[in-house]
């Protein structure tokens, strides 16, 4: 099969390389699944898991990538709850081999149907974002109607479904970024926006929950934000400034199929919108996954035409 790989840490992006790999076999509680669409997150080349395993041994080559949408293919021993010739998406396993392949084995239980009217490209962006956004507001924020947020970076993939989110939940959403991130952000629901380079954070007076994809000076001035009883959630690592009458939480983010099933439900309705931004073939991706400049939107690899 093709798949991405990633040989040297160092160079991260730079070493990817288009290769043949051997198809994946179903191991127990395992689907082997014929990829259409792949997400990728960047960052995650500078996580610890895509170089190691779970005891520190080196595992590369490893195929990159953690989202995705395809069709099941192959049971392991003792997996239920799936058949062959599904349609699923989800969120693959950190230590494993990933997702920009044309095949994925990966545990049943981190996959859940993808319904046959949502495309496979919009089921590959939604597992992360989506999960983040969902866990984030409600598992750690337990964010209520009435409630404010701050959501910084409020254009990119996971701010977007994070000011979508809140606001249906009832919440007034403040969302922050660069200058020309303005109208995306206001366009998915921010009430209003605050520029990072030219606005006053602080202005924005106290708030429920802040939802933090950047850090950084940004999270620690954040912290300052959160009225008493608030909430300072983030997904860039341990919190190095905290609410003085508030909680401080960071994850990371964990496949659950219920979630998935609720998100993909919404975005059916009308009620989510994805941020899909560029959309490259998998004999291109090598190119698309190295921009050369700024990109908002989720990447997404289409493994399968």
């Amino acid at each position: 099969m093709k798949a991405i790989v990633v040989t040297d840490q160092a160079a991260g992006a730079a070493a990817m390389k288009l290769v043949e790999r051997p198809e994946p076999q179903a191991s127990i509680n395992d689907v082997v699944v014929r990829v259409h669409a792949s997400g990728f997150v960047p960052t995650e080349l500078t996580w610890p898991s895509t170089w190691t395993d779970r005891v520190g041994r080196a595992r590369t080559p490893a195929i990159p990538g953690h989202e995705l949408a395809g069709v099941v293919t192959a049971l392991g021993y003792g997996t239920t709850g799936l058949s062959v010739g599904q349609r699923v998406f989800g969120l693959a396993d950190w230590y494993r081999d990933g997702t920009l392949a044309e095949y994925l084995a990966i545990e049943a239980r981190n996959l859940a149907p993808l319904p046959g009217d949502v495309d496979f490209t919009v089921g590959a962006s939604l597992p992360i974002s989506g999960l983040t956004a969902w866990q984030g507001l409600f598992d750690h924020g337990r964010l209520r109607a009435g409630q404010s947020v701050l959501a910084h970076g409020a254009a990119g993939a996971v701010g977007t479904m994070v000011t979508q989110l809140a606001r249906s939940a009832g919440a007034y959403v403040i969302g922050t970024g660069r200058a020309g991130d303005r109208q995306k952000a206001l366009d998915f629901g921010a009430h209003e926006f605050v520029d990072l380079d030219d606005d006053t954070l602080e202005d924005v007076g106290r708030v429920d929950l802040v939802f933090d994809v950047i850090g950084g000076d940004i999270g620690k001035r954040s912290a300052g934000l959160i009225r008493a009883g608030g909430t300072l959630v983030s997904v860039v690592g341990p919190v190095e400034a905290r609410p003085a009458d508030g909680l401080a939480i960071d994850f990371v983010v964990e496949s659950d199929r219920a979630q998935l099933g609720e998100i993909v439900e919404r975005v059916r309705d009308g009620r989510l919108r994805t941020n899909i931004g560029t959309v490259a073939p998998l004999d291109d991706a090598v190119a698309a996954l190295n921009p050369t400049a700024r990109r908002s939107g989720k990447t997404i690899i289409r493994v399968r035409p």
